[in-house]
């Protein structure tokens, strides 16, 4: 793993992050000929959410093989559904695989980055050294930055208190009393995975969920050797996976009410496990499936009807010394809190550090909600693309897909960069923001996630869905095969306006009466 000092460089492109969107630029840059660029990773090693989240019970809810990079087939994948070691093995030898490793730069958190207005790039504050770049690729990805809740009295406690994505590995759970805050797709694996060792397990739910059975089986050593034998049977066995998700996506964005019959089939998933009507009760949701994020389990409801678990059907509301208070007034005694509370999804912490061209950050740009030009590129933001943007979140399929056709969007960006010539910059027009939110909105209205009566963490402070995608990953990869030059202005950094308006005319980059000439 390479170790450099970053003072006063200056590179064509910088990557933020390394886990599958950060990876998957930097091996994409490296098939389009580029091979000056650095990523920026604020940890030791590349991995992503897949390196900070451990927990016991850590696992991917979509099929390996659909969970896996199109160009870096994997024929050794040990399950179905395989964990959190495995994924986390596979990054690396993507880092490995690829020739990745000369352009990591471990342990540089971005402190701040700036657009510089006359020299047309980004300037880069790491907590390594400084650094400039004509392209930012921001992959930092939703699921980085873990939230907890701000409970009164928590700092009282006088025990153990983590959040699921910070695991304390040297803490030994086995004998104590643990408090389990949230009921998403982290804590339904931490659960069976603690229940067996603790002495008592007191899950705080504030809004039950979903769980569908986990068909979770071994690869088989025939199969294994038949992928290895026959490459075209693993991009066989991945294109069925993706196809039967195709299939799925019209019952969330447009017929809601024919997930009816998936919710029969997750009822009988707990009524197999929960026989008490009273706890039943407790675990049925009063919201449409697919509403909230739809888990995958065969083990969490088992889990609950075990002696040494209790389920409080309401959040968490306060903290008095070792006795948690529910927002119903139940009571508990812990030696440990674990908050499965999710991410900074919406609020990403990136956004608050990324000033742009007229000096406001892009949080404060997103403040009234995250919006971008085909889910990558802000306007007042300059050569700056964001992987894994508003509305390019997945419910029911793998995000590598969305991720791959984002990667195809930023390898025509620099195409056209380097068409246009020069020392060349790329803004998105507001209208054309505004007019592509406009629709994904539209198209948003009748989706699952916000008919179905519940609040989920794909919504923002006001209640806008900015996270999720309204339609299939086929029609994605198309609205991102190419970029529109007429969605962009071109920015120059010539001393006359007349010197660049000529070269405009030359390169027959002049977008319309917007095009914009910056100095």
């Amino acid at each position: 793993m390479a170790e450099h000092e970053q003072v006063h460089e200056h590179v064509r492109v910088a990557v933020i992050g390394s886990g599958f969107g950060g990876l998957g630029a930097a091996v994409r840059l490296r098939r389009e000929g580029i091979t000056d660029f650095v990523v920026l990773e604020r940890a030791g090693s590349v991995g992503g959410t897949w390196r900070d989240n451990s927990y016991p019970g850590c696992a991917c809810d979509v099929p390996s093989h659909l969970y896996s990079f199109s160009f870096a087939p994997n024929p050794e994948w040990p399950r179905t559904f395989s964990g959190q070691e495995h994924i986390r093995a596979y990054l690396e030898h993507v880092a490995d695989t690829f020739g990745l490793r000369p352009h990591l730069r471990f342990d540089s958190e971005v402190k701040r980055m700036a657009w510089d207005t006359e020299q047309l790039r980004w300037e880069i504050e790491t907590v390594r050294g400084t650094l400039t770049a004509d392209v930012v690729v921001s992959a930092t990805g939703p699921l980085s930055d873990p939230k907890v809740p701000d409970i009164p009295g928590l700092d009282t406690f006088p025990g153990k208190v983590f959040h699921s994505a910070r695991w304390d590995h040297d803490y030994d759970l086995a004998g104590q009393r643990v408090a389990m805050i949230g009921t998403g797709a982290s804590a339904i694996q931490i659960v069976p995975s603690i229940q067996p060792k603790v002495d008592r397990l007191t899950l705080f739910q504030r809004t039950p969920a979903w769980v569908m059975p986990r068909v979770d089986r071994a690869i088989s050593g025939a199969e294994r050797a038949l992928h290895r034998a026959l490459p075209a049977t693993t991009k066989l066995r991945r294109g069925l996976l993706w196809g039967i998700r195709e299939l799925q996506v019209q019952a969330f964005t447009k017929h809601p009410n024919e997930l009816g019959f998936v919710e029969q089939i997750a009822k009988r998933n707990m009524g197999a496990a929960i026989k008490d009507p009273a706890l039943r009760a407790k675990l049925t949701p009063d919201y449409r499936i697919g509403c909230k994020r739809i888990l995958l389990s065969s083990t969490y409801y088992p889990a609950l009807a075990k002696p040494n678990v209790d389920v409080v059907a309401s959040g968490l509301s306060e903290v008095r010394g070792s006795t948690l208070v529910a927002a119903d007034g139940t009571e508990a005694e812990a030696d440990a809190i674990v908050f499965g509370t999710g991410f900074h999804v919406t609020d990403m912490p990136i956004a608050e550090r990324v000033v742009g061209a007229d000096g406001r950050t892009l949080a404060e740009t997103w403040k009234g909600g995250m919006e971008a030009l085909r889910g990558g590129t802000a306007a007042g933001f300059p050569n700056f693309m964001t992987v894994i943007g508003p509305n390019t979140g997945l419910g029911n399929s793998s995000m590598i897909l969305m991720i791959e056709s984002q990667l195809n969007y930023l390898a025509d960006y620099l195409r056209q960069l380097n068409v246009l010539g020069g020392r060349t910059a790329l803004d998105p027009r507001p209208t054309a923001v505004r007019n592509w939110n406009h629709r994904v909105q539209e198209r948003m209205k009748r989706t699952v996630w916000n008919t179905g009566g519940c609040t989920s963490w794909y919504l923002d402070a006001s209640g806008r869905n900015t996270t999720v995608w309204p339609g299939t990953t086929a029609e994605f990869r198309r609205e991102t095969r190419r970029v529109d030059l007429a969605e962009y202005q071109v920015l120059r950094p010539a001393p006359a306006q007349v010197g660049a308006k000529a070269a405009e005319a030359d390169t027959g980059a002049d977008t319309g009466a917007d095009a914009e000439v910056s100095a």
